[in-house]
């Protein structure tokens, strides 16, 4: 068996491990590649591999850094099935296509402002029609359910407790020649045990290799139960200002996180009564499919909403926002308000057009909740850039810049150290999704725990496992 770690190797976005058995390609994730303009549309176009020869892909969960690259695959030949889970497959529904209408979108805006040269045509990376052709070859699977990838391989999906319907990706691989077998787990990016609305990461059966995501390798995320404190401190903060409170979030989970924690503190009355907006369709959209996928569901947001028919996700003060007219009204409105906005990471959407109408009052202020990839505008205003630019111009950030890390959907140090010390039989670890002080630093925290065979793989770099 081969693997080949083809994204998110050396750095935290594009997820692609390519493994090669028995003849046959299978292409854990396809992610999009996220940081600099140039160089992300560069990695995003090109593979390491030729898509014409991957037999299949399986999917861990729906973030486009890890599913974004899908349509690509299709567009450049890929004619294979792609497995998921049944929440993945819905979520991908919503999040492929309005992926490839955004990149459509941002091609007509430069080619109408004509930001690029005769020899750079813009054009997008995929339109709608090649996400569409692309969602036709999804396949979805129950949890703990076996099947059949190719022949001599068997997968199943376990739950990783990170976002709706994220999944371990667990491989039985058999060896007709020397009739053994290999165990491999693919962590894809593994939640922390205690988050709101969804089930703790499950345990897998044993693996002999591991391949682990480490985005934290090196941190200790604050405790959950800090989250509505800090969250009211900042609410009531803005209301005494007057302000508006800017929060850009991932239209998948983020948001909704937000809105139940929204909804708890409202019911608690620990913040006052202001409008508050998920300006977002996308967000809207997926948090229908988050209420039809109640399985994924905790036991405690079933105590405290389904079982009495509420609605965790809807109350009062909020409104979902749809077209675009209702979004640019609310640069109009007075505060003090919230609005929640995508995309997560500043780069894309409407939280652009948030941010430049409301970053250069003192009044105002920008929740960060979440990853911010370098070289995105997320990750300046977390380095308190005071000057940024937004749609080709320049502002001065004089809003107010907060960051909650207590959000994060991905375990950290302790959480990765605990939920790889339960899995059994594990002989080499690979470390990926990861900046490299993470990367080092969990390797090291790894050997300290008595794990031996942990490697760090380089970009692009194939490693053959021998059947032992």
């Amino acid at each position: 068996m081969k693997i080949k770690f083809a994204g998110a190797a050396g750095e935290v976005t594009g997820s692609k491990h390519l493994i090669t058995f028995n003849n046959k390609k299978i292409l854990l994730d396809c992610g999009m590649f996220q940081g600099k303009r140039k160089e992300s549309d560069e990695k995003n176009r090109t593979f390491q591999f030729d898509p014409k020869e991957v037999d299949c892909v399986i999917l861990s969960h729906a973030h486009m850094d890890h599913s974004g690259d899908l349509p690509i695959l299709v567009k450049q030949g890929f004619k294979g099935s792609i497995f998921c889970t049944h929440a993945t497959r819905d979520v991908c529904n919503y999040m492929l296509c309005d992926s490839a209408f955004i990149q459509e979108k941002e091609t007509e805006w430069l080619i109408k402002h004509k930001k690029f040269t005769d020899h750079e045509i813009p054009e997008p990376l995929y339109t709608m029609k090649d996400a569409e052709k692309t969602l036709k070859l999804f396949q979805s699977i129950d949890y703990e359910q076996s099947f059949v990838v190719e022949d001599g391989v068997v997968a199943s999906f376990y739950d990783a407790g990170h976002i709706l319907g994220s999944s371990l990706i667990h491989l039985v691989l058999y060896d007709k020649k020397t009739k053994k077998h290999l165990r491999l787990c693919f962590t894809g990016d593994l939640g922390r045990r205690g988050l709101p609305l969804l089930r703790d990461p499950q345990p897998i059966p044993e693996a002999e290799i591991l391949i682990s995501e480490c985005t934290y390798g090196n941190r200790l995320h604050p405790a959950l139960n800090t989250i509505e404190h800090d969250l009211s401190i900042v609410i009531n903060e803005v209301c005494k200002k007057g302000g508006k409170l800017i929060i850009p979030a991932f239209a998948l989970e983020r948001a909704q996180e937000i809105v139940y924690h929204l909804n708890i503190l409202r019911s608690k009355d620990l913040i006052p009564s202001i409008p508050m907006y998920v300006d977002s369709p996308l967000a809207g959209n997926i948090t229908e499919v988050f209420r039809s996928h109640p399985e994924c569901f905790d036991q405690k947001t079933f105590e405290e909403f389904l079982q009495h028919g509420d609605n965790p996700f809807g109350f009062s003060d909020l409104k979902y926002t749809r077209d675009v007219e209702e979004s640019k009204s609310l640069n109009e409105k007075r505060g003090p308000m919230i609005i929640i906005s995508a995309s997560g990471m500043c780069e894309h959407g409407r939280i652009l057009h948030h941010l430049k109408n409301n970053i250069e009052s003192e009044k105002n202020t920008v929740l960060i909740v979440g990853y911010q990839a370098e070289h995105t505008l997320g990750r300046k205003l977390v380095k308190g850039q005071k000057q940024v630019n937004i749609l080709g111009d320049s502002y001065r950030v004089k809003a107010s810049v907060y960051v909650m890390d207590a959000f994060s959907a991905h375990a950290d140090r302790s959480d990765l150290l605990d939920y790889i010390g339960r899995v059994k039989g594990v002989k080499k670890i690979f470390l990926v999704h990861g900046e490299q002080i993470q990367l080092n630093a969990f390797s090291s925290a790894l050997a300290e725990n008595c794990y031996k065979d942990v490697y760090i793989p380089k970009y692009g770099e194939e490693i053959e496992i021998p059947f032992e």
